[in-house]
């Protein structure tokens, strides 16, 4: 039974008496019952002005056109009291709450996450459903490592300014967001402010341009805190030598919502949210042209730029316009589009896919000296995001080995991610992921110093997302009580509903 407190009068919104209203009322009553708490932490949907947060326990909604994402009570327990992006740091207050519950639980900058979303209404569902951070679900595609939900931990990546122009600070009781990383990258490299007036993102004012060489590092799925502490305790040395010259904020870049990987990329190499670069999700539906997206399918994601909506422009095309002569290299990553230099533009030419493409040009994970073999040999996955970024290595030496390295370069890392949902944050096996990378970040360093050009240089190191660590024990599915409740749907991405 749904929450007897459930005022669904007060949540429908304009056009109750329509079939797809009344609808949704009774997918929220299935979803919203207290026997799902274990699962569903929240439900969000649209009506056109407005968006809705609901729980069991009570419902909030935010204007769609409030930029500043404030929400008013509509029942209950308010369901986005909480939005400290500093919430659970550092490290041991994170470890010591691994699957954050209700009054312990944050969505930073909730409103405007989910404002951001339903802003998409040809592609965002009908209902987003935000898993619990204890939610297992191995037979749908999950991990013991989790991401995608609008909590705290699982949006929260790490952020670390360094080099040139930025001051050394150490780690700051601040955070941005993911959407700042393009506009802080593109003032960095020269471009002025009114190209980036109309972004989503402000850059940030940690790092000054000096003219120098501005690099991008994304470590897919890293855990901010973790990453953090390990660097404090001398087991990632090399992300230490960033922190000695720079500064970290302690609260991360918060992902868009979803807290996934192809959207957040995305954002983070457009300054936009995901409704207004039109990539929802890593899977999504189309209702302009009744079409299921891959978004981030491994056949399909290196095609990524051609789901952007028109008139989005990357950080690539906007450097370009400031600097057309200079060098714009973009490793391993798929929103590349005006990119002197890309890993996808190397696919694409290759007529397959990515893994068809890389396949026989990457160096073998388990004699690769960066690489922990044992996690390699026991892990297909290690064994693949290991391979991958091996390349990506050889392609960021062979960069940095010209006459002029590039002015801009990007260099996206994966094996974090295959670590942390194979192991879990905080894990031996996370953990080893994140030594390998920090290897090859050494190498690269070591490169960039022995040429006389670290001073030259400011680093921006993020993530696409963050991540938190399911409980095997806590399991279900809210499609089997949809069926049962005999409602019509889709599911995308395990989590967006699409009725009807």
């Amino acid at each position: 039974m749904p929450s007897p407190d459930r005022d669904t009068s007060a949540a429908i919104g304009a056009g109750a008496g329509d079939d797809r209203t009344a609808l949704r009322e009774k997918a929220l009553q299935v979803l919203l019952d207290p026997a799902l708490e274990h699962i569903v932490e929240l439900v969000a949907w649209s009506d056109g002005t407005h968006v809705y947060a609901e729980t069991a326990r009570g419902a909030a909604r935010v204007r769609r056109d409030d930029p500043a994402g404030a929400h008013e009570v509509l029942r209950g327990d308010d369901p986005l009291a909480h939005q400290d992006p500093l919430a659970l740091t550092p490290a041991a207050a994170e470890a010591a709450t691994p699957r954050p519950r209700y009054e312990q639980q944050s969505y930073p900058h909730a409103g405007t996450r989910l404002a951001s979303l339903f802003a998409a209404e040809d592609r965002a569902p009908d209902l987003a459903v935000v898993h619990t951070d204890a939610h297992h679900w191995p037979e749908r595609g999950g991990h013991i490592g989790e991401h995608g939900s609008l909590g705290v931990l699982q949006s929260r990546a790490p952020l670390i300014l360094s080099g040139a122009g930025v001051a050394a600070r150490g780690v700051l009781a601040r955070s941005a967001r993911t959407v700042d990383v393009m506009p802080t990258l593109a003032a960095l490299a020269g471009v002025g402010a009114p190209a980036l007036a109309e972004l989503d993102g402000t850059p940030l004012d940690l790092a000054a341009p000096t003219g120098g060489y501005v690099v991008g590092l994304l470590w897919d799925g890293t855990n901010a805190q973790d990453l953090y502490e390990l660097a404090q305790r001398g087991e990632l040395p090399n992300v230490a030598r960033l922190l000695e010259r720079g500064c970290a904020l302690a609260g991360g870049a918060v992902a868009e919502f979803p807290s996934v990987t192809i959207v957040n990329h995305t954002s983070a190499l457009t300054g936009l949210g995901p409704g207004r670069h039109g990539i929802v999700n890593n899977t999504y539906f189309d209702r302009a042209t009744d079409a299921q997206i891959l978004a981030n399918d491994e056949a399909t994601w290196v095609h990524a730029c051609d789901l952007l909506r028109p008139g989005v422009r990357t950080l690539w095309e906007v450097v370009r316009e400031a600097r057309p002569d200079s060098m714009l290299a973009c490793v391993d990553e798929p929103i590349d589009r005006g990119a002197s230099y890309s890993t996808f533009q190397l696919v694409r030419a290759s007529g397959t896919n990515s893994s068809q493409a890389l396949a026989g040009a990457l160096p073998n994970a388990t004699t690769d000296p960066n690489t922990t073999a044992a996690m390699a040999e026991s892990n297909s996955d290690y064994a693949w995001g290991s391979r991958v970024d091996g390349a990506g290595l050889g392609q960021v030496l062979a960069l940095w080995s010209q006459p002029e390295p590039p002015a801009v370069m990007w260099w996206n890392s994966t094996l974090p991610d295959a670590a942390h949902h194979n192991g879990g944050p905080r894990s031996e096996m996370s953990r080893a992921g994140l030594r390998d990378s920090d290897r090859r970040l050494g190498q690269w360093l070591d490169l960039v110093e022995s040429r006389g050009l670290l001073d030259q240089v400011t680093v921006l190191m993020t993530a696409d997302h963050g991540m938190a660590e399911a409980d095997p024990a806590c399991t279900g599915d809210w499609d089997e009580a949809l069926r049962e409740a005999g409602i019509p749907f889709r599911d995308e991405s395990y989590g967006f509903i699409y009725l009807g």
